[in-house]
């Protein structure tokens, strides 16, 4: 017989490295978590393969429904840039994406991380939240800036990108 408490018990996700075979399922979930940009299916595997040391599936009952798609900057070892956080309808309101960057921070692909960048267009409201709120639990905040611009850099055919910068030893230089 099943204690009480069993039914309000939910299932934890399982994050892990992705593998090339994860491609197709992470490509239906970002087409499905809009307004992300749809990326292509080759795109995806490419990640899910090259890139797989900074990326993070979540796992959960056999699904894929999380996603993080990340890399350390080639010119700035210090840098990780987070290029899409997904989280499926079923997935959210657990912490899943605060959950997914804290994970890959803990890699050794990110030793040398410093800082967490990503770039968020102004009506992207659920990244807003996600990213002030990993902040806070970083004990820092966002420095913001607008960065590829609407007219400059996409022709007025997409939104401006805003760089978020998130500094992840301000709380340790608070200290000293």
């Amino acid at each position: 017989m099943q204690h009480a408490l069993e039914f309000f018990r939910k299932a934890t996700p399982t994050l892990r490295e992705p593998v090339a075979e994860d491609g197709a399922e992470i490509w239906d979930l970002v087409r499905a978590c809009k307004p992300l940009d749809e990326n292509s299916l080759y795109c995806n595997l490419i990640q899910c393969d090259h890139f797989r040391d900074t990326c993070v599936v979540a796992e959960l009952d056999g699904h894929v429904v999380g996603w993080v798609s990340a890399y350390v900057l080639p010119y700035d070892p210090e840098t990780l840039f987070v290029w899409q956080v997904a989280v499926s309808e079923t997935a959210r309101g657990m912490g899943l994406g605060t959950l997914m960057l804290s994970n890959l921070l803990q890699r050794p692909a990110c030793a040398d991380v410093k800082r967490l960048q990503t770039t968020i267009t102004a009506d992207n409201e659920a990244s807003w939240a996600l990213f002030r709120k990993f902040a806070v639990h970083r004990d820092s905040r966002l420095d913001v800036q607008a960065y590829y611009t609407q007219a400059l850099h996409f022709r007025d055919r997409h939104s401006t990108e805003h760089m978020v910068t998130i500094d992840l030893q301000e709380r340790m230089r608070d200290a000293a």
